[in-house]
């Protein structure tokens, strides 16, 4: 289960890296009529097996270590690296993402693939190696970045004393605002990521959030207010309305139930499936309501995820 995660985020870096990224810039180039023999001391000297050669600022081919063999086997190392050298070419654009060029990697079975620009130029080069690197130091620097979250998250209440310690967040929800619709959900998410809590808990907190948000807006009759409560062991929502209540809280947490009039369900909202996905992801939920008063929700997301559902 551990493990997941990683491989998860690895494939996501496939498409998110970009060539550019994790090329070799500063690519050692030959020019076609470099000898055979000075290519064999070039390689040597630097330690490649293999480069591309350059003409006019163009790239004009890839003289390799099997061109090298040949030229040994037929005795011919003062021939140009132009007699040699592959012609036809496989190439990427530094804008085109990491995995595309594994894909090119598999399909061709070459070793390295010259990066050019728009007018042919080139700019780089890039082995499976380079990608190898590349994914390794960004999934470090993805490991690093979650764990300065953690620790932030953590450490929010380290150094306040007091018996019992909270970040309360209020938002004011209107009546019927569908323009301003989803504006408290979005805030208080976008707070809980600045305080440093783990993606997975602010995804799950966001869910119950809308839609409770949405739950006023839909079926309040004067608005309402959804309040965030952060502690050090959970995050706390309440949705409290002033409406016509809920005569059935069993039957409306059903999928699918709902008492939204009809010119709401035509804009795309009262689907009834509110508090049937609030129910789904917290870790506890509660509703009670009073016919013609309103209606309280009370739902927790725990931020040690063992001491909850799972995502």
């Amino acid at each position: 289960m551990t493990s997941t995660p990683e491989v998860y985020k690895a494939q996501e870096l496939l498409y998110e890296l970009k060539i550019g990224d994790v090329m070799i810039r500063r690519v050692i180039t030959v020019e076609p009529g470099t000898r055979m023999r000075d290519f064999k001391n070039l390689m040597r000297d630097n330690r490649i097996s293999g480069t591309p050669v350059v003409e006019d600022g163009k790239l004009a081919g890839i003289v390799s270590i099997e061109d090298l063999i040949r030229a040994l086997e037929q005795r011919d190392m003062d021939a140009p690296v132009s007699q040699f050298m592959t012609t036809q070419l496989h190439t990427v654009d530094e804008h085109d993402s990491v995995g595309r060029a594994l894909k090119k990697f598999a399909q061709t079975r070459v070793g390295r693939l010259p990066v050019v620009d728009e007018q042919g130029g080139l700019v780089g080069i890039i082995t499976p190696d380079d990608v190898t690197r590349g994914v390794l130091k960004a999934l470090q620097n993805a490991y690093h970045e979650e764990e300065v979250r953690r620790y932030r998250a953590s450490h929010i209440f380290e150094d306040i004393a007091s018996d019992k310690t909270s970040l309360v967040l209020r938002y004011n929800v209107p009546l019927r605002d569908f323009d301003q619709a989803g504006r408290a959900s979005s805030q208080l998410k976008q707070t809980l990521n600045r305080l440093g809590i783990h993606p997975r808990i602010v995804r799950r907190v966001a869910i119950v959030s809308y839609e409770a948000e949405m739950n006023i807006v839909i079926h309040s009759t004067t608005g309402g207010t959804l309040v965030g409560e952060v502690t050090p062991t959970a995050i706390s929502l309440l949705a409290v309305d002033q409406g016509p209540g809920i005569p059935d809280i069993k039957l409306a947490q059903q999928p699918g139930f709902s008492t939204a009039p009809d010119w709401i369900r035509e804009m795309g909202f009262g689907a009834g499936m509110g508090l049937a996905n609030i129910k789904s992801v917290a870790d506890d939920m509660h509703v009670t309501s009073l016919v013609g008063e309103g209606t309280k929700l009370t739902a927790v997301i725990y931020l040690n995820p063992s001491e909850g559902k799972a995502e």
